[in-house]
Order: structure tokens, then sequence, then C-alpha cells
């Protein structure tokens, strides 16, 4: 680490204590070696400044073996990634402190890192955070798949149930709160700055769970497909053209709070009773009721659901009348039920290592199909659906079989057909083979089949919506 060190007051305030190891020597023999706090590193980068920050940095290394510089460099560039998940650590806070995990999770999302209020709460130092004119996240409510028919002749039928379409967008929730109005994606984050729009057209005291869609040619300009979301995801700025090429709109789903009420205690049924009534207040450009659909019984929704290859439509929801409106999968309560994925023969082309548990493996593949001149282009990218014994076989093949290496990612012969399942396809300009698969994943290795009797993009193309 460099001698040099920035002589401002706001460096010396930053590096606070004396160093203990100056290009490899001691400076103070009477303070313990190697002793750096997490909080004192957090707090030094925290007031560096992109000039003195070098020499803080330097300064911060002196004082560290060769272990916690390592942690430290982690720690500065972002690359300090412990394993564990967001909801183990509110469960953790709640039974540290004996509160309800309900209540953490709202806050949690409401309050800023390092959440100091939410720790004064937790600790009785001080009352639960108000929330009254934040216009914070709420908790999704999720939903169990129901596998080919799993509570056939227990819990389906249609006085117990309602059934809705599952729309192929992606689940957002709009908070009007404190004079302000925010987007949130499921996992909590706000999305608003994509989406000015909605932003500006929900004007009403209240919070709503939909899905977020855009508006296309299919069924005279009703929802386009998930590719043409795309367009608008993750932009922090839209211009005029996207929002015209790709206006969104929000498919509602249920109503959780309105005019300083919160619903979510309430049954289904009258939750639903008062978004049919609520949904005439929003702007008809923007926000539409997502329908029940109307089934004599079980076997009938089945039809539905297997002639359902709308391009928006990713299968069927089922929803207890009675169930109130909580946080996380609750068993019983609601179910999906996708529709059926399509399948299609392809060709592995290239492999790449994966992360976590897997990063010794060759485990994400980019597998094509054959076009009408007999070239294998890339029509997708899976790294999931084959079991732990049937990833080392394909890593093995992929060692084995390797014909160029391009940085981590390694061209492979090909031989090997892998049956994809995907639960649809679109037409994209961004690949060559004009095609982009939603959801792929391997669902059989085809040992038996020769590469040339892959399928072809012809095929795919004809799968379309």
């Amino acid at each position: 680490a460099s001698d040099a060190v920035a002589a401002t007051p706001e460096v010396h305030a930053a590096l606070a204590g004396p160093p203990r190891l100056r290009s490899g020597k001691r400076v103070d023999s009477d303070a313990p070696p190697f002793s750096l706090s997490v909080t004192e590193a957090v707090d030094a980068l925290s007031a560096a400044t992109r000039s003195d920050a070098p020499a803080i940095l330097a300064s911060l290394l002196d004082r560290l073996d060769a272990d916690g510089r390592y942690a430290l460099l982690k720690l500065a560039l972002g690359g300090m990634r412990v394993g564990v998940s967001a909801r183990l650590a509110k469960q953790a806070f709640a039974q540290a402190f004996a509160v309800p995990v309900d209540d953490v999770e709202e806050l949690w999302h409401a309050i800023p890192p390092p959440y100091a209020p939410l720790f004064a709460w937790g600790e009785g130092r001080a009352p639960r955070p108000d929330l009254a004119d934040v216009a914070f996240f709420r908790p999704f409510m999720l939903a169990h798949p129901l596998e080919d028919r799993a509570l056939e002749g227990e819990a389906i039928d249609f006085d117990t149930f309602a059934a809705e379409w599952k729309w192929d967008g992606i689940r957002v929730q709009i908070v009007r709160g404190g004079g302000e109005t925010r987007i949130y994606s499921r996992g909590g984050e706000e999305i608003s700055a994509a989406f000015p729009e909605l932003v500006a057209a929900f004007d009403q005291d209240a919070v709503i769970d939909g899905e977020l869609l855009v508006r296309g040619e299919v069924q005279g300009g009703e929802a386009a497909s998930f590719n043409a979301l795309q367009q608008r995801l993750g932009r922090k700025t839209v211009s005029k053209k996207m929002l015209a090429d790709c206006p969104a709109f929000v498919r509602v789903y249920d109503l959780l709070a309105v005019d300083g009420n919160d619903l979510r205690g309430l049954p289904w049924s009258e939750r639903r009773r008062q978004l049919e009534a609520f949904v005439p207040r929003l702007a008809d450009s923007h926000f539409d009721l997502s329908q029940v659909i109307e089934a004599r019984d079980f076997d009938h929704l089945a039809e539905l659901r297997a002639g359902a290859r709308d391009a928006a439509i990713e299968g069927v929801m089922l929803k207890r009348r009675d169930a109130p409106y909580v946080a996380g999968r609750r068993a019983g309560l609601w179910y999906k039920w996708k529709r059926d994925p399509l399948v299609a023969d392809c060709v592995m082309m290239y492999a790449q290592r994966g992360n976590g548990r897997r990063a010794s493996f060759y485990s994400d593949y980019t597998f094509g199909c054959w076009s009408d001149a007999g070239e294998l282009l890339p029509v997708g990218k899976a790294y999931s659906g084959f079991t732990d014994e049937e990833l080392k076989w394909l890593d093995k093949f992929v060692r084995d079989h390797t014909l160029n290496r391009f940085g981590p990612v390694r061209e492979v012969e090909k031989s090997l057909v892998l049956e994809v399942a995907f639960d649809s396809i679109h037409a994209s300009k961004r690949h060559k083979s004009g095609l982009a698969m939603r959801f792929p994943r391997i669902a059989r290795i085809r040992r038996d089949k020769p590469a040339e009797e892959a399928d072809r993009i012809a095929a795919l193309r004809a799968m379309v919506t």
C-alpha cells in the first residue's frame, strides 16, 4: 500500500485511529496489529471522495494482514457477497426481537439501509415507524404450483375457488401515498422511472396488485407478448418513441388498500367486490380489470387452459374466495396452473461455467436449430431442468468435445441433442435466428438422436405467438 496520505481534515477524520503498518513496518508498537473493524472501514470509505479515496484505501490496507486486505478490497469493490436471502434476514430479525415478520417485511422496504428506525423499534427504543405518508411496498401474496390437477377431488370446486387467467407480463404493485405514486416489482424494487405514464395516470389513494403489460397488435390492441414488454424494463428514462411504440397498462388483480383503509385482512370475495367498484375510477387507457373465468367445472377449466395460447396468457390462477391477502406462499390459498410447455429438439453449441456451487461445472448451455440453409443458429440458453448426475455427464461432454475457447465460453462439437422445454417463443431482432425463447430449460438429453435430426428454425417460427 502507498505511503502517501492526503493531508486533509476529511481524510484524517475518516482514518480515525493510528495506522498499524506502514510499508510492512509497525508504526505504533502499543497498538494491536491488523486491527480494523467493519464499522471503521465502512465509515472511512463512505467519507471518501474521488480525490482522496486512493489514500484512504491505502492507509486502511496498511492496517491489515493479507486476509484482511482481501476482505477490504472485496467490500470496497462491491464484491462482498453473503449467501443469506433477504427473507431469511427478515425472519432472523423477527425472531431476535420477537416482532411479527409481516411487520418486518413492510418496514424493511419502507426504511433505507442501515435501518436505524427498524432496529430502534425492534429494541423497544422507539414506536413502530409510521408509514401513513409513505408510498411503501406491501409484500406480494404468492401461489403454489398446481401440478396436473393435484387437488382434483379435494378442494377444487368453484364454490370454494375463483379462476383467473395468469397473464404473462410482470407482477407489479402500484401505491399512492404521501402525495406520490410508486411502482414496485415483485421483489420490492421501485421501477417507477421506466413507466412514467402509469405513475401520472394513477391518482387514487390506493394500492393495487396487477400485471404490467404492453399493448400490441394481438387481438385488436390487447396485451402483447412478454418480448414486447422487455423493451421497457430496466430503463431509467423512456423516450417519446418508446412510449408510443410500447404503451404500458396494468391488468388489475387485487385491491390491497383504498382511501386509507387496509383491505388485506378481508376475504378475496369482498376485496374483489370492492375492486370491481374501484377500477372505474382509474383511466381505462392505462388500467383494466382481470376477469374471472366462467368455467362450469374443473374439466371445463382444463379445456379452456389447454386452448389458451394467447401471447400474453401464461396459465390459470385459482384463488380461495375466503382467503385474506397474506404475504408469501400459504398452503391452500392460491394456486397457479401454468399451461403446458412447448418443446423443441436443439443442438448444444456453447457452454459456460455456472455460479455458486456450480462454479466448477459447465452448466449454462447455448443451443440452436437448423436454418433452411443448413446453418445451426442459436435460439436460446438454459441452465436448469437437469439432475446433478446429468450435470456431471454434460460437464464431461463439454470438456471432452471442446472445439474452441472464447474467454469463459467453450464452443463444443455440434453433436449433442437437447430436448428443450419453454413457455413461449417470440420474434426477436436481437438474435440471428430471429427468435427468443421464454423460460427455456433442459427437459431431456437426447443421446439417442443424431444432431442432423434436431428441429429447424421454421418449426420454431410456427410456434411464435
